[in-house]
């Protein structure tokens, strides 16, 4: 698949894909625009690389959906000044979109492999505002708290207690929220002592891996 092509359908998945169901944020669009989701599918499913699905990466681990990305990016609200937790790092796609919105990425994948090949991609792409660990995870990363805003791109039923304490008050938390049956989106927003919880449809995400013990 050639440039020319792969422009036409990343143009395709913006006004499709994006606009038509609801990302209206100029910041976000412009993000996904500028962010060649190419560079983070395997070889082999290049041709795939703007079709509206989640795609595997290996490791039992997918790289989300485009709408999915923009939607959580959307959800954020980042201005361009925040300091922002990337929870499970994957392909690095949506580290990628959230370095373009935000001041600060540090991003934290438990998978050393995944880890060390978004390091090259992020070296390769000149993405200089993205620091990758290799961590689980679930401890978030208390070394750069407190965080303006933390995305997960895993399921988990119970969000951990080191996320909400990493928190800034009036911080925002976009994860999915795994039920005995389903997945949510949801929003939470950090008031003092409370989290005001808000739903944004179901999805399905791949669940949170936890450090072997």
């Amino acid at each position: 698949m050639n440039q020319l092509q792969l422009q036409k359908a990343k143009f395709q998945m913006l006004s499709q894909h994006l606009m038509q169901r609801g990302i209206t944020d100029g910041r976000v669009l412009n993000a996904m625009t500028q962010v060649p989701r190419e560079e983070f599918v395997p070889n082999h499913l290049i041709e795939f690389s703007y079709q509206d699905s989640p795609l595997p990466i290996g490791f039992e681990q997918t790289i989300s959906q485009p709408f999915v990305v923009a939607l959580m990016c959307q959800l954020l609200n980042l201005t361009g000044q925040e300091t922002v937790l990337d929870v499970g790092t994957g392909s690095g796609y949506q580290a990628a979109v959230l370095s373009k919105l935000a001041k600060n990425v540090i991003t934290v994948e438990i998978i050393p492999d995944l880890a060390k090949n978004a390091r090259k991609i992020f070296k390769k792409l000149n993405y200089k505002n993205i620091h990758v660990y290799t961590s689980d995870a679930n401890k978030g990363y208390p070394k750069f708290a407190p965080y303006d805003a933390i995305k997960s791109a895993a399921a988990t039923p119970k969000i951990p207690l080191a996320w909400i304490n990493q928190l800034k008050d009036n911080g925002v938390i976009v994860t999915p929220k795994s039920t005995n049956f389903s997945q949510d989106l949801i929003r939470l927003v950090k008031k003092g002592n409370n989290l005001v919880e808000e739903k944004w449809g179901d999805v399905r995400f791949v669940p949170l891996v936890k450090a072997k013990s």
